[in-house]
């Protein structure tokens, strides 16, 4: 069967892509090889609770933002979104709490009393941010050019929050970027009804609304080819090929576009050189049932952790987590949960190749996974000591968890290291080697957030309306 456009993968990107193109008359077909929509955001169901794989801290959902932008060309309502004040809480190895709020006064008030060795200093910091966004220069130099001055603990307050927020510690984070990042949280973050979960749903119905097509259960094996060698459409895993006449995107990480759907052997050996020297991040979760009377004594819903300070080496990312705790207007339980608990999504980042070494059975993964929750649980109750014994495990995720649900290479959720380097002329967003295949995913966005891929999104299906 033809199609204008062809989308792999039901992630954010694909499906905003998808749903905006068939809004606008365009013949589109999206195909995911799972049984629902949201790719590697798809909330997790495990004992009656619906778990968010996410630390649920959202941007881009204010009155004129982003969303509002997207859904303005869409047939449906955009899910119901919650203002979370304050954002987000920064918990240190010292104790030291500070809530990250739109209150600008309170917050210079907290970061002050936090770090009264830097408080000058650390006031002055978030003031050339304002400045950093406000000039838009692009500037590549790392976000620490601004912490000159600033102790070594307001210096890893600042890593914390880039690595949870834009995965990139101060040393290497872009200052603009960082700048971003960090004046949006205190501009305001959003918590989604029913998680991210609740947006792929939307976008999915916006799709089948305006006449596209979504195949569920529908694995696409690799790109068709013309006998010169140029794209045509797809060909799925059931034997089925499906042409493009217009343009295929591919909303699989940069890594599995080009080592899956375009193919090592048509895969040049300066893009395949550069694909092995990038990495990123993976994400270790613990889901769990939280006690609604414990949930009442935290500072905030949403609280981003270090347990060790790092003294005399580079940030490592595995000595962080966030909690995010669903409010009872937000949470989405199937029946049969108790209605005094609370789900609770606990993540870390983790070393992706540790869990796909050679194992002679599976009893050796689940020992890791063991270990590894231990680790987690007694650094969680190290730095959040009010919890007790009001939190139960309920299930955990591991790289080989997600690699197995989205087949990401080695279950990578994190920011690639670098960025791919594609000839001149073809170094534009969402391009690739071939004019009509386009990529869309967390590993090429400009920013590495789900607004950020919504963004790219919305670029992305302008320029194919508009030129392709």
């Amino acid at each position: 069967m033809d199609y204008e456009v062809v989308v792999v993968g039901g992630g954010i990107g694909g499906l905003t892509t998808a749903a905006l193109l068939a809004a606008r008359g365009v013949s589109v077909c999206l195909f995911e090889r799972q049984s629902r929509p949201g790719g590697c955001v798809a909330n997790v169901e495990q004992s009656g609770f619906t778990f968010e794989p996410t630390c649920g801290l959202y941007s881009g959902w204010e009155p004129g933002g982003l969303y509002e932008r997207i859904f303005a060309h869409l047939p449906v309502a955009p899910p119901a979104v919650d203002r979370l004040s304050p954002a987000y809480c920064v918990r240190l190895p010292d104790g030291t709490e500070v809530a990250v709020s739109e209150n600008s006064e309170q917050f210079e008030e907290d970061i002050s009393r936090a770090f009264p060795e830097c408080a000058t200093a650390a006031a002055a910091f978030y003031r050339n941010l304002d400045q950093v966004n406000a000039a838009a220069t692009g500037e590549r130099q790392p976000a620490e050019t601004l912490l000159t001055g600033c102790s070594f603990r307001f210096r890893r307050f600042v890593d914390v929050q880039l690595q949870a927020l834009i995965q990139s510690a101060s040393d290497q984070c872009p200052l603009e970027l960082a700048a971003l990042a960090l004046n949006n949280s205190r501009r305001g973050m959003w918590s989604i009804r029913g998680g991210a979960q609740s947006l792929a749903d939307a976008l999915a119905e916006s799709l089948k609304q305006s006449g596209g097509s979504l195949r569920l259960n529908a694995p696409v094996l690799r790109l068709a080819y013309s006998p010169a060698g140029s794209p045509t459409g797809v060909d799925l895993l059931s034997g089925e090929r499906v042409t493009a006449t217009r343009a295929i995107v591919s909303n699989l990480t940069i890594w599995d576009t080009y080592g899956k759907l375009i193919g090592l052997s048509r895969t040049p050996a300066s893009i395949s050189s550069q694909l092995r020297q990038m990495h990123s991040w993976g994400a270790y979760l613990i889901f769990m049932s939280l006690e609604r009377s414990a949930a009442a004594r935290l500072g905030s819903s949403r609280v981003l952790a270090l347990t060790e300070w790092q003294e005399d080496q580079p940030y490592s990312p595995e000595q962080q987590f966030s909690f995010s705790t669903a409010s009872k207007e937000n949470e989405v339980r199937d029946a049969g949960a108790s209605e005094d608990k609370l789900a609770v999504t606990v993540s870390t980042f983790t070393n992706v190749e540790d869990w796909f070494a050679f194992h002679q059975d599976e009893a050796a993964h689940e020992e890791q996974d063991q270990s590894a929750l231990e680790t987690l649980w007694s650094r969680l109750h190290a730095a959040m000591p009010e919890l007790g014994d009001s939190v139960e495990v309920i299930e955990t995720a591991t790289p080989r968890t997600f690699y197995e649900d989205t087949r990401r290479k080695l279950g990578m959720v994190g920011r690639p290291t670098a960025s791919l380097n594609l000839p001149e002329g073809e170094a534009r967003m969402g391009r690739t080697i071939f004019p009509n295949l386009f990529l869309v995913s967390d590993t090429n966005a400009a920013q590495p957030s789900m607004a950020g891929v919504s963004a790219s999104a919305l670029k992305l299906a302008e320029l194919i309306y508009r030129t392709v």
